[in-house]
This record gives C-alpha cells, structure tokens and sequence, in this order.
C-alpha cells in the first residue's frame, strides 16, 4: 500500500492529507530510487544478510535525530518485520517530514541460547537505503522458553552505537512480547559482539542504555499488565516507559504517534491517520498516547485538567 511517493491519493481514509516541505528532497530522492528497482518484494530467504548484520560492527550516526527499531523476531513475533516493512516509507516519511535528518537503525532480537543469529543489526541510514537493511535481516523463530536476548541487544547499544550529535535524548523502539534472561553471559558477549567481558546484568545494560537513550517497550497484545513481563522491562526501562499495544497491525502507528507527541507534532499525525483510518481507529489509538508526558512517559491521570506537572520528569503541561 504504501510507496516512497509523496502522493498519499490512495490512502484508504476519507480525509486528506499532504507532506509538509521539510524533508521533501528527501522523499524525492527516495521515491526516484525505488522507482528503478520496480515493485516491492517480500523474498523468502534462509537466513540473513551477514556482510550488513553482523553485531560485532560498531554504528555511529552523526544526525541530530538518530533512531533505533528493535523487533523481537522469535516464534509468532516474526511476523512483524514484514508488517514493519511494508510500512517503512510511511514510517520515514512520516517522521523526515519533523525532523529530515532523521537517520534510522534496525534491529532483530532472538534467542542467543539457540538461535543461529540471535542479534542482527544495522548501520544507520536514510531513505530508501532502509529498504536494503531492513530487507537483510531474518526471523529465525527463537527457542522454546519464554525469555530472549533482549540483554545482549541492550550491550550491544550500550557499547556499539555512538549518536555524538544527537539531541535529547533519541528514540529507541523495542517491539516484542516476552521478558529477557536475567544475565549476559560473557560467552555470548565474546562470541556475538566481540568484546572481552565478564557477565553482565540485562536489567543494569538497559538502565545504562536509558541514560542516552529514549527508550520504549511497545508489547504485543495479550499480555496482563502488571505480570512479571511488565515488572521486569519496569526494572530495566522504567515502568512508564512499558506500552502495551491494542491493535498489533497499527505497531508502526503507536511508534510514530509516540514519537511525533514528543517532537510537538501529535496534531499533524492524527491527521496523517485520519487520511488512513476512520475517526474510531484514530481516536481509539491516540487516546493511550495522548495521555502520556511528552518527554518521559509519565502517565497523565484522565481526571486531570488545566496544569498538570509529571511526577516523572518534573515537566508542566497545560491539558
């Protein structure tokens, strides 16, 4: 459904809606390059592309605005790089159109105690660049017990990524539905990442991340609030910083609304969605977001009117 083109004409919503001229060179280029490849294609494949892949390479984005996508590719979690793709030229030129420096990097977590490749990353890139990286990696399917590596993906950014330039603090966007193993061990760090190190604590590599990153764990539907999934991404990223999703096939939506909430752009996106969806889709998904601090996370009470400061971050909103 979705093209590298700026022309939103075939958009399934009744309203209407444009890109703004921030990014519009970008989007061009873009729209160009993809044009000379042809249509878009979903191939099978039997692993990933290692040359692009491979964690022990160390990424660095010199944007203002870098950005991390982390998917959770074990058993039916699989599915969502396809969705992730097929919405990517939505999601940058969504996104490009705020802020067009945007660099994005992907990411896909497995399970290092069976899986062949249980970390597969991405260096940062722009436009239709992110067809290629986001094309390389593979949804292997993960092991029979409940918690994945999420830990090791947590070292990996801790230790691998350098954003020297960014502002803020940047996004990184976790999409998954399980808890992490407790620990690292120093086997998995040597042997996926490359570095010497002892064991290392998952719930301590996410706080480090969280103190250079905007960190978000956006989980599948079906799981129970508050259940040893929610308080264990609670220990490691902040319990308000952990977004259960209603509807799955709008993943993409909820990430892009969090993101434009925080950048000062919430009005435009919802707008963006009402050219998509009805105004019961829109209002249904904005509402959780909406009542979120912009900054933080923090949960805004619904009772709440006129100033409201955050308990979290100490910032004051006019509701």
């Amino acid at each position: 459904m979705y093209s590298w083109s700026d022309d939103t004409s075939d958009w399934y919503g009744k309203a209407k809606y444009s890109y703004g001229s921030s990014g519009a060179e970008k989007r061009t280029e873009a729209a160009a390059r993809a044009a000379s490849y042809g249509p878009r294609t979903y191939e099978k494949k039997a692993g990933p592309n290692e040359k692009i892949i491979d964690p022990r390479k160390r990424v660095r984005s010199e944007s203002r605005n870098p950005l991390i996508i982390a998917v959770d590719v074990t058993g039916s979690m699989a599915s969502w790089p396809a969705q992730i793709f097929d919405r990517l030229p939505l999601l940058y030129n969504t996104l490009t159109q705020y802020r067009e420096d945007l660099e994005i990097c992907f990411a896909a977590i497995g399970d290092a105690a069976c899986d062949q490749w249980p970390l597969q990353v991405t260096s940062f890139a722009s436009g239709y660049d992110l067809e290629q990286l986001l094309g390389a990696l593979y949804g292997e399917g993960g092991g029979g017990d409940a918690p994945e590596s999420y830990g090791l993906f947590a070292q990996w950014v801790g230790t691998h990524v350098e954003a020297p330039n960014a502002e803020d603090a940047p996004f990184l966007i976790v999409f998954g539905d399980i808890h992490m193993h407790a620990r690292i061990p120093a086997g998995q760090i040597q042997h996926y990442l490359g570095d010497q190190a002892g064991d290392v604590d998952a719930i301590q590599a996410w706080n480090r991340v969280c103190e250079r990153w905007n960190t978000w764990f956006l989980r599948r539907p079906g799981g129970k609030a508050g259940d040893v999934v929610d308080q264990m991404w609670g220990r490691a990223i902040g319990a308000q910083k952990v977004f259960h999703i209603q509807d799955e096939e709008r993943a993409v939506d909820y990430a892009m609304g969090l993101i434009a909430r925080a950048w000062g752009h919430f009005g435009d996106f919802q707008d963006n969605m009402r050219a998509r969806h009805d105004e019961h889709k829109v209002a249904t998904l904005s509402a959780p977001i909406a009542m979120l601090c912009p900054r933080c996370g923090g949960p805004i009470p619904a009772h709440v009117a006129g100033m409201f400061t955050c308990q979290y971050c100490g910032t004051t909103l006019k509701i």
